[in-house]
């Protein structure tokens, strides 16, 4: 069976076992008229009943016949699977087609269609496929669903043969498999302004290096398409080729996400807890980032990184930018815990230089790590911080608790530090929090520079 839309692939030859196999497949009728032959012939010798022996045969006969053509037509059939889609987020559903093709001259018997598929994406579901005509088809559909983020093995598919007597029935499976992968709930933001930013939110324009002059002009080889205005003479009669002029070179506005995944800063489990929020954010985050132009990179506690380049419109169909985004949503999607304790290694990777701006999802923070955060900030350009408080994300439903004094103390050492640092209570919107991170500048309207709104 194939993992594409449109491949196929014959269920598998050579299987051990052979005849063996097959009578092994008999079925509780098929068993008790082989049983009632074999009486039969016995009682047919001993009584000298000629008459009595052929009922026997016909009987012991049927179903090793019936086992031995079901054995054969095993390999005339193929199937394959489509997933539509084959990333979804959590909560949504996706719909897997699957495809038997009769692709034998004889038509096949009734035929009982069974996909694995692991629990958490539902039942598994079971099909009964009536007579298949040589050459014909049969397409049956069914829909997966999962409030939980995770990679899923689809397959493989199971196909039960019997006979048009049901005295046999032999189950094959196909040898591939799929794997729908469901991403974290990706909520959308609203456009807000960055201050000392090398682009500015929803303006859709890159900042560009300015050449000094002529002189500073560095030239590249040409290539096939360059408009002959940009040749550089002077270049040209230096290297021997014709050179030109290289294009002023974008620098794209950079933000770097960093996801606290520590084991020890998150409690509680299940689609509705603080870590999933988290995970969730930073998706949003990302997206959102991306569909804006910026170079985003995804960050753990543990220094692993996912790098992704944006292009303006992402929604309009960017290939590069819709890969950047798959890449970080296949990696949020199988995001756990680490066993780390701190986040020295995260600050390690940011301290290397200018990260423009850093959006940051934090669980618990003690004072040590309060204080590595905050240093954080001092290597970017604005900086913000979504602090998960554990105390409030335990309480049961209904209960009503402010931040704790230590989570508020927390929020205090980062917002001196430069963060602008938010607590986020049970279930709360982050676009709402997005915004409020705006309004709570201490110059109106920018996002973590100090900068009034101009």
């Amino acid at each position: 069976m194939s993992t594409g839309a449109s491949g196929q692939a014959e269920a598998e030859r050579g299987e051990k076992g052979g005849l063996r196999t097959a009578l092994a497949g008999l079925t509780t009728r098929g068993r008790s008229f082989f049983a009632a032959g074999i009486a039969a012939a016995v009682c047919a010798y001993v009584l000298g009943q000629s008459d009595l022996l052929r009922v026997g045969l016909l009987l012991a006969a049927l179903p090793l016949i019936c086992a031995g053509v079901l054995f054969r037509t095993r390999y005339r059939v193929a199937g394959s699977r489509r997933l539509s889609p084959g990333r979804v987020p959590a909560g949504s559903e996706a719909r897997v087609h699957l495809r038997m093709d009769n692709v034998s001259r004889l038509p096949t018997g009734l035929l009982m269609l069974q996909d694995r598929v692991p629990y958490v994406l539902g039942p598994r579901p079971r099909f009964v496929l009536d007579r298949v005509e040589p050459g014909g088809r049969r397409e049956v559909s069914y829909r997966v669903r999962s409030d939980l983020r995770g990679r899923y093995p689809l397959g493989p598919l199971q196909l039960r043969l019997t006979d048009p007597f049901g005295m046999c029935e032999l189950t094959r499976s196909f040898s591939t498999y799929d794997t729908l992968t469901v991403i974290p709930r990706v909520e959308p933001l609203q456009p807000v302004r960055l201050s000392g930013e090398a682009k500015g939110y929803g303006d859709g324009r890159n900042r560009s290096l300015a050449l000094a002059g002529e002189d500073d002009i560095i030239p590249r080889g040409y290539r096939y398409g360059d408009d002959l205005r940009r040749v550089h003479w002077r270049s040209t009669a230096r290297y021997g080729e014709l050179m030109v002029r290289r294009e002023e070179q974008p620098q794209r506005a950079r933000c770097t996400v960093l996801l606290d995944t520590r084991g020890l800063a998150f409690r509680g489990a299940g689609p509705d807890s603080a870590f999933e929020w988290a995970v969730s954010g930073a998706a949003s985050v990302l997206v959102h980032m991306l569909e804006r132009g910026f170079s985003v990179r995804l960050l753990t506690d543990t220094g692993n990184s996912v790098p992704g380049e944006g292009a303006d419109g992402f929604a309009g169909a960017s290939q590069e930018t819709a890969d950047a985004a798959g890449l970080m949503m296949d990696t949020l999607a199988v995001i756990d815990h680490s066993d780390g304790a701190g986040l020295s290694r995260a600050y390690d990777v940011l301290r290397g230089g200018n990260e423009g701006l850093l959006v940051a999802f934090f669980g618990d923070l003690d004072e040590e790590q309060a204080a590595i955060a905050g240093k954080m900030r001092q290597r970017s350009g604005g900086a913000v911080a979504f602090v998960l408080d554990s105390d409030s994300w335990t309480l049961e439903p209904g209960d009503v608790s402010g931040p704790s004094g230590r989570s508020e103390e927390r929020l205090r050492l980062l917002r001196e530090a430069g963060w602008t640092a938010l607590g986020v209570p049970r279930s709360a919107s982050l676009n709402d929090l997005w915004r409020r991170a705006e309004s709570e500048r201490t110059g109106v309207g920018a996002l973590g520079s100090g900068e009034g709104r101009s």
